[in-house]
């Protein structure tokens, strides 16, 4: 069965894709979940004067403020509904799953199968709507506080402008959950990472204009361009290369009798891939460092306040942060590997079906040293992790390059592709499956028929 797979893998070809009327149905949904959610990207949060908000974010900009434009997808920049896009939903989640690891209530719940599922989502969307509601009142308080030299940037503000502030951003949160949700189950790929994604890749011809413009101004030189140009395509390769990395761990599957058959035993692998936990880390890390952060940059404090100094030394390029990051970014690649790969329900699941890895016995011995291996592998793929996310820190705060070239984006540009390519390839292999199936059904009936 696993060879007949392989072979059908290897056949599988883009050429099947005009075939594949599910496949095309799913991307076609992609791609208009997208549309929209572009659309929404540019629909303005009612009572702000636009022309002053963008005065007022060109002097805001820089560090916070950026970074939290690139996760909206420009969104924010503009202040239109989808101003906090889904990060209080991702910040739900890793608030959920921290809960569900040190209660053992939700774990509980959480092992009662899909209806425990069920439940545990329920819980971060209610979660969601808090946490959006309660950035939404700090982001109108706060835009209510800003002026520029040409005035406020607030038309009308009071009780009315904060109530339908948090109304609007909170409902375009909401349906930006919904709609990731859709995108996972009817089309290809993680909803919430293809949000994301078309966020990022949506803004990055203006970031290559403005990064064009800065070398024209002569922040740096056509060397330090071509420098930074074979950073980036250096970063890219490095993240396809690691992305791809896994360690194969041998599972040997003993002989059986079937009826009168002896069966021979078989031989296969556990792929444990070096980052199992994918763009998870670097965007959980990046969520609750801009969770106090937004507050932060919209509170418009002066330099002496206690707010002020947190915002300095948090802002990107400062040790701090780059500490800060690299270990939330550490902890969530242990943190969400243990989530995906549990060593004992793997074990045990080795040892229901009779396979065995060479040298271990079956039980805690082989639980253990799955669990060995991951550590090793996962501690490799996290450093990775933190290497790819830094570097270009470090780049940015010394070039002012965007935010859309650092290490973080392209990763989840990159990762996100990948995933969505496999997937597609996936579905492609199992269409040309069932097709075979289809012909040998129609085979052994044309020769029944023909034998009676």
């Amino acid at each position: 069965m696993s060879s007949a797979v392989e072979q059908l893998a290897k056949n599988a070809n883009w050429g099947s894709f005009s075939k594949a009327t599910e496949l095309k149905q799913r991307i076609l949904f992609v791609l208009g979940a997208l549309v929209i959610y572009r659309l929404g990207t540019y629909i303005p949060v009612p009572g702000i004067d636009p022309v002053i908000w963008k005065e007022i974010y060109s002097q805001k900009g820089g560090g916070i403020l950026d970074m939290l434009n690139m996760f909206s997808g420009g969104a924010l920049q503009r202040m239109t509904v989808f101003a906090l896009n889904i990060m209080p939903y991702i910040s739900a989640s890793i608030i959920m799953q921290l809960a569900a690891a040190m209660s053992p209530q939700l774990e509980k719940i959480k092992k009662e199968g899909e209806s425990g599922r069920t439940k545990i989502n329920q819980y971060t969307r209610y979660l969601t709507v808090l946490l959006a509601s309660v950035q939404a009142y700090g982001l109108a308080v706060g835009l209510e506080g800003m002026q520029s030299s040409a005035g406020a940037a607030v038309i009308d503000p009071g009780l009315f402008f904060r109530a339908s502030t948090v109304i609007t951003i909170v409902g375009g949160t909401v349906f930006l959950m919904w709609l990731g949700e859709q995108i996972t189950q009817r089309g290809i790929g993680n909803g919430i990472s293809l949000i994301i994604f078309a966020g990022i890749v949506a803004e990055l011809p203006r970031a290559i204009g403005s990064t064009l413009e800065l070398g024209r101004q002569g922040q740096f030189n056509p060397i330090e361009l071509l420098a930074l140009t074979a950073m980036i395509i250096g970063v890219i390769v490095i993240i396809v290369y690691f992305e791809r990395a896994q360690r194969k761990v041998v599972v040997q599957y003993p002989k059986r009798q079937q009826g009168n058959q002896m069966q021979m035993g078989q031989q296969n692998h556990i792929p444990l891939k070096l980052n199992t936990s994918g763009v998870i880390p670097p965007i959980f890390a990046s969520s609750l460092l801009l969770l106090p952060l937004t507050i932060v940059g919209f509170s418009g404090a002066d330099g002496g306040d206690f707010t002020a100094s947190i915002a300095r030394y948090l802002q990107h390029g400062q040790p701090i942060y780059m500490i800060l990051y690299g270990a939330l970014v550490l902890f969530f690649a242990f943190f969400y590997t243990a989530i995906v790969f549990n060593p004992e329900e793997n074990a045990e699941m080795l040892q229901k079906h009779g396979g065995f890895i060479p040298g271990m016995r079956p039980g805690k011995s082989t639980s253990d040293y799955l669990d060995y291996v991951l550590t090793r592998i996962t501690a490799v793929g996290g450093l990775y992790l933190v290497f790819i996310c830094l570097l270009p820190e470090f780049m940015i705060s010394k070039y002012s390059m965007p935010f859309y070239f650092g290490g973080t984006s392209l990763l989840i540009v990159v990762t996100v592709t990948m995933d969505t390519v496999a997937q597609i390839h996936s579905h492609l292999i199992a269409h040309q499956y069932e097709g075979l199936m289809k012909k040998s059904k129609l085979g052994g009936t044309k020769g029944r028929q023909r034998r009676r």
